[in-house]
């Protein structure tokens, strides 16, 4: 039997022997390795990203249960740049509270390598070992900050929560594969071409939904989210939000789009609901958060509910909406993290609204940018946020899902009070005391992600013709 090509794997491969080699270097020198790998996980991510940008084509290989196109290219690049920036914002954050540890890096190298794999899946299987490998080293990044009640509980529940998502995930495809005879998606999508799915099969959807929602945090499947954001320490929180959603989603839209092309009519009842409710729950119960990393929180589902308006229209268009969504949304929530993470007075983290008090008076450059990302994420134009949710209400609309185009606009309109707020905050509160000088991670993380969002506000055409034609990949 010939081996498999692994051409198409090279960057998951390359970063899988970085991890064992970190393991080593890590094992042999101890806590002093920490700086070393770091650096090490940094130049792996840059590699595996300089490789996946420069291939061409689309591409199987492993019996074709791994598949590289334009779609997981354009996702890939996403993941990277969101699990490069977790580290530098992680790096001196935790050092400065002492929960650094050599193996930090390392599971955040691990978990990318899932997320690629979740990414490129062409089939069940393979999308189930992506998914467990991402989650097994989440489960311990959620829980770092072991001395801690509270990053303790976060991990905990995520695990408890995670481990019945994939339960439900892998019940819901071995119904798949039950009733339709194979594992793949071409295979899945050939079985339902003729139109509707059969009552087993729609309960094989059902399940392999509420086991992706879960992963997307979208309600009913979102309660470990605001526990696990403020609970996990905030560079952990910061990674949650960024490169795992990106893989999530490309997962979410690989099984739909993917397997169940025929089968469009059963599904996008499902996705309809989850992202009115995640609009809904995330804008109402945002609103009375004090804690920033919880609002933050609260904000993710709501833009999962979002993201997914445009996958619900189930078109080419409505994927290259989601995509361009899901990378404004990386840039404005890893700078809305950085800020976070900048809120630091007497060598300690603060995460009380209330302490961003005045913040245009003591730190001008901060505010400026906190207030970007804020009007970004509540949509209002020209910032890029306000192109994101054009471009999948306008899919919406395009396949006449008009009430969920309304709905969406409504929720924003309720969104646009908590964020708001933050800046009424920030320019009109009496001032507290000036926040402590920043980290360079931080900083650099924080002025990266303002002027890709500043970029993208003013010509937002370079990203969403880029994302149309790996959207064209899937279809």
């Amino acid at each position: 039997m010939a081996l498999p090509a692994l051409g198409p794997a090279l960057p998951e491969i390359i970063l899988a022997l970085g991890a064992i080699a970190m393991v080593l270097v890590g094992a042999i020198q101890g806590e002093r390795s920490t700086r070393l790998l770091e650096g090490l996980a940094l130049a792996l991510l840059a590699v595996a990203l300089v490789m996946v940008v420069s291939g061409t084509g689309k591409l199987l290989t492993f019996n074709n249960g791994f598949i590289v196109d334009g779609f997981a290219r354009f996702m890939k690049v996403l993941t990277l740049l969101g699990a490069g920036a977790a580290i530098l914002l992680s790096a001196d954050t935790l050092r400065r509270q002492g929960t650094m540890r050599f193996e930090f890096p390392i599971l955040v190298v691990l978990s990318t390598i899932g997320m690629m794999m979740m990414i490129s899946a062409n089939d069940l299987i393979s999308l189930y070992v992506g998914l467990e490998l991402q989650s097994l080293a989440l489960y311990v990044v959620a829980a770092f900050d072991r001395d801690n009640a509270k990053s303790t509980e976060a991990g905990l529940k995520y695990f408890v929560l995670g481990a019945l998502s994939s339960g439900m995930l892998l019940y819901g495809g071995s119904l798949v594969y039950g009733f339709t005879g194979t594992v793949t998606f071409p295979g899945i999508a050939a079985a339902t071409a003729g139109g509707h799915a059969g009552l087993g099969l729609i309960f094989g959807i059902v399940f392999i939904a509420a086991g992706v929602a879960f992963k997307i945090s979208a309600v009913p499947f979102h309660m470990w989210t605001p526990d696990v954001y403020e609970g996990a320490p905030t560079p952990v929180a910061a990674f949650f939000a960024s490169a795992p959603k990106m893989a999530a989603m490309a997962m979410v839209i690989r099984v739909f789009i993917g397997a169940f092309p025929g089968a469009i009519h059963d599904w996008r009842q499902i996705i309809v609901f989850i992202s009115i409710a995640s609009m809904a729950l995330g804008a109402f119960a945002a609103i009375g958060q004090t804690n920033i990393k919880r609002l933050l929180a609260y904000s993710s589902i709501a833009n999962m509910g979002y993201a997914l308006v445009g996958l619900a229209a189930g078109t080419a268009e409505g994927v290259q909406g989601v995509m361009t969504y899901m990378a404004i949304y990386l840039a404005t929530t890893l700078a809305a993290f950085a800020c976070v993470l900048m809120m630091r007075r007497d060598g300690k983290l603060v995460e009380d609204i209330s302490e961003l008090a005045g913040l245009s008076r003591t730190n001008g450059w901060m505010a400026f940018a906190m207030a970007m990302m804020m009007f970004s994420l509540a949509g209002i134009p020209p910032l890029a946020g306000f192109w994101a949710k054009w471009y999948v209400f306008l899919a919406a609309i395009n396949a006449k899902l008009y009430v969920l185009a309304v709905i969406g606009v409504l929720t924003s309109v309720v969104g646009a009070y908590y964020y708001l707020r933050l800046v009424k905050v920030m320019y009109f509160d009496e001032p507290k005391p000036a926040f402590e000088k920043a980290d360079l991670g931080v900083r650099t993380v924080l002025l990266i992600s303002a002027l890709f969002v500043l970029v993208l506000s003013l010509v937002p055409a370079p990203l969403f013709d880029s994302a149309a034609a790996a959207a064209k990949s899937l279809f």
